[in-house]
């Protein structure tokens, strides 16, 4: 049996969007950093959070951040360690 597997970075616990593409992303360490998204918008399915009522729709979910119930997501891996200190 294999001991469970601890998660390299925090987890995402809460998210907010931000005018710009920006969300606003509390962490399981209690830090709050931002991530910007707009390099995504020109990539397959990120295209659909150009629209402000898909983008603003983001909800925390098992520790990441996810849209349209579940089909776009970005791994919490990604969205610590590409945010910056809000």
């Amino acid at each position: 049996m294999h001991p469970a597997r601890q998660p390299r970075n925090p987890r995402v616990t809460g998210v907010e969007p931000e005018a710009g593409y920006t969300l606003r992303l509390t962490f399981t360490n209690g830090e709050v950093r931002r991530y910007d998204v707009k390099p995504l918008l020109d990539f397959g399915v990120f295209a659909r959070l150009r629209d402000a009522a898909v983008f603003n729709a983001v909800t925390a979910y098992h520790g990441t951040v996810h849209w349209a119930g579940g089909a776009i997501d970005i791994c919490p891996d990604t969205l610590y360690e590409g945010s910056v200190a809000a």
